[in-house]
């Protein structure tokens, strides 16, 4: 029984050799499997305008601030706004008790009027001796002294009417209203609070339309800002941190700082942007950028085309034939999710935009959406017009 089961056991290993050698003989004779054709994505390669421009951060400010003070001194009596209400130019927004300031406009119209009578009867004497005086009755000196008088007499009713114009305009002090249209902030003092004049401050108020978008350049880019902004105004597109790139507001160049930051050696430059919205808001961080000029039909494709190696960024291109072709590109300035290329890729060729890692310079590709390799349309894109409709326009 042993001797049996051994060869068994031969017939079986020699069967199982038998086989493979079989298996490699025909393996051999099939030959090398096929090339294989990678999937991959294209889009088109297109012209544009498209704006050089200096992307800076920068931050939000009002376009006026007013600190409310008084101008006379009393006891806030009444509080007639809301912290935070939006604010028209003249609205009443405190008032400080009246009665002191009345009591004093009393008094002095009083003394005013008792002057103009006083200066009234000064008028008639003097009128009786200037008639009387050809006949010898009055002396020279009583008429001068008469006239005297008089003059005196004028001089108290122009100091008693100054006095009663500035007791009404103390009085008017006493309604104290918004100077701009604005927003206030949180109220500084409380009803039953005594002011003093021109040193208790009673509220903050911000105008944020428009409003003020703060930012600086270093002095290198300060020749050609100071260049293209001789030749007109220069258009700044303010966006919030959190906004996208398209949803940036359009505003202008409206200062240019007259030094250079010894610190930092950059200058501080200012750009008014509409805000009715208020969706700027004073203290925000802002991105802003800066728009110089215009370069005509640049060539655009999208940023995530590019790819990095040790002699620089490429790009691949399929060819009319299909096969992919690794370009060196030299790159301009992002706009938006493209980029500029200023050498290596032409208007119309179409760039591989996904599937770049299972490429190789040479091989033929198949472009995802079209019927077979080689046919080169873009992928995602219509025929005729550029995917990369983000990209920021002049």
């Amino acid at each position: 029984m042993k001797c049996s089961a051994k060869i068994g056991l031969i017939a079986a290993l020699a069967c199982l050799l038998t086989l493979s050698g079989c298996a490699k003989k025909s393996t051999e004779a099939a030959g090398p499997p096929p090339q294989f054709a990678p999937l991959v994505t294209v889009t088109r390669a297109s012209a544009h305008d498209v704006p050089v421009y200096l992307e800076e951060i920068g931050r939000s400010g009002a376009f006026e601030t007013v600190t409310v003070t008084p101008q006379i001194s009393g006891r806030i009596t009444e509080r007639h706004f809301e912290d935070g209400a939006e604010l028209k130019k003249n609205q009443l927004l405190f008032t400080i008790d009246p009665r002191p300031y009345q009591a004093q406009l009393d008094s002095t119209q009083a003394q005013l009027a008792q002057s103009k009578a006083a200066l009234d009867l000064a008028n008639t004497q003097l009128k009786m001796y200037a008639s009387i005086a050809d006949t010898r009755a009055v002396s020279q000196i009583d008429l001068e002294t008469r006239k005297n008088t008089v003059a005196v007499d004028q001089a108290q009713v122009q100091s008693a009417e100054a006095a009663v114009e500035n007791a009404k305009l103390n009085l008017e002090y006493c309604f104290i209203h918004s100077p701009i249209d604005g927003r206030a902030g949180m109220r500084l003092v409380d009803v039953g609070n005594v002011v003093q004049t021109n040193t208790t401050g009673l509220l903050v108020i911000q105008r944020l339309d428009p409003i003020y978008a703060d930012f600086t350049i270093t002095e290198g880019d300060l020749p050609e800002v100071q260049r293209e902004l001789a030749r007109g105004i220069l258009q700044a597109r303010v966006r919030l941190p959190t906004d996208p790139p398209d949803r940036a507001r359009q505003g202008k160049l409206t200062f240019v700082d007259n030094a250079v930051q010894n610190a930092t050696g950059t200058v501080n430059l200012r750009a008014t942007v509409p805000n009715a919205d208020h969706h700027f808001w004073p203290g925000q961080f802002v991105n802003v950028t800066l728009v110089l000029a215009t370069t005509k039909g640049a060539v655009l494709i999208p940023n995530q085309a590019t790819q990095i190696s040790q002699q620089g960024p490429y790009v691949y291109v399929v060819k009319p034939d299909g096969t992919a072709e690794m370009r060196q590109v030299t790159l301009g300035q992002r706009q938006g999710d493209a980029v500029v290329v200023t050498k290596g890729v032409s208007d119309g060729e179409n760039v591989v935009v996904t599937g770049q890692l299972t490429v190789m310079p040479g091989i033929k590709v198949r472009v995802q959406g079209e019927g077979g390799p080689g046919n080169g349309a873009p992928g995602g894109a219509p025929p005729g017009k550029s995917p990369n409709s983000g990209a920021p326009k002049s």
